[in-house]
């Protein structure tokens, strides 16, 4: 098991590497978007434009060799344009399926929260179950699949927020933030290192995604999740506390960052770095405005729960 995670850990640190090369000092930032690609679930960017949302998600495609399709948020665009619709062929006298965007294996979705909640529904049922359903037929998209939603922060003009039943879709929201003055330097001056390109096969990529549950987790780190959702759950300041989904997300989340740490178990470190991520925008409070406020929440949290040892 160790030899197997030894090798396990050294693609996921290449592909990395590779990425770090065209967005340069965000190494910690793409290190959590692919434990959630690696734990089969999605990533959430809450960011002003301009700050390489586009470019990021990108370069992890052409990195993992993956099929990658962009859908822009507007307040116009319909689910029609997102998962396809039947269109009548006179010829043949029948419906045929003309697929939408979302068939593809990562699919970045731009701004999202500049569409209408009707709009968001579309991804509900693909993000979950990696099918969707149109006039009674079901079709799956490809495996792996992986959605890349991008949302300007609330403050924005133009924009709705997303459904509570949409955020609890995504593993995790982060921010990338503007970069370092060097960094953007070179970002300006096109002094960025290209691609090697090294193969990472789709084999290895399933390979390492059904690795996931072969990581262990101890008992007692099961409960310590479970202590700090139930305080949010309990907190009469909030709307609602953290969902069922949020607890199955984190330790997922937390096995595979065992993986890129060369470990075949799950350390309470590993939940407690992930978890203002994982759990920020699964809470709701008119007091909590922004995503700031929300993870400092979880973080205080943190704070009142004991670290098993």
């Amino acid at each position: 098991m160790k030899e197997l995670i030894q090798k396990k850990h050294d693609i996921l640190r290449t592909i990395v590497d590779e990425i770090s090369l065209e967005i340069v000092g965000k190494k910690e930032e793409i290190r959590l978007i692919l434990m959630a690609f690696f734990a089969q679930g999605h990533v959430l960017i809450e960011d002003l434009p301009g700050l390489g949302k586009t470019s990021l998600a990108k370069a992890i495609a052409k990195v993992v060799h993956l099929d990658f399709n962009r859908i822009q948020g507007s307040t116009d665009l319909l689910p029609s344009d997102i998962i396809g619709v039947n269109i009548y062929n006179p010829s043949k006298s029948n419906f045929e399926f003309h697929q939408g965007p979302i068939f593809t294996q990562i699919l970045l979705f731009d701004e999202m929260n500049r569409t209408p909640p009707k709009t968001q529904s579309a991804l509900l049922q693909v993000m979950a179950e990696n099918q969707v359903t149109i006039d009674q037929d079901t079709y799956n998209v490809k495996n792996p699949f992986f959605v890349i939603g991008t949302q300007n922060p609330v403050s924005s003009d133009g924009t709705y927020r997303l459904p509570d039943s949409q955020l609890d879709r995504f593993s995790v929201r982060l921010s990338l933030g503007y970069p370092q003055k060097e960094q953007e330097k070179s970002i300006i001056l096109g002094k960025l290192n290209k691609y090697a390109y090294n193969k990472i096969s789709l084999d290895e990529i399933l390979e390492i995604q059904n690795l996931v549950d072969k990581i262990h987790i101890e008992s007692s780190i099961v409960d310590y999740v479970l202590d700090i959702v139930e305080i949010t759950r309990k907190d009469n300041s909030l709307n609602h506390g953290i969902s069922v989904r949020g607890s199955i997300e984190i330790v997922k989340l937390a096995k595979v960052r065992a993986i890129f740490e060369n470990r075949d178990f799950v350390i309470p470190e590993d939940i407690k770095i992930l978890a203002p991520n994982v759990f920020a925008h699964r809470i709701l409070s008119l007091k909590l405005v922004d995503r700031l406020a929300q993870e400092n929440y979880i973080r205080s949290v943190l704070e009142q729960v004991i670290i098993p040892t």
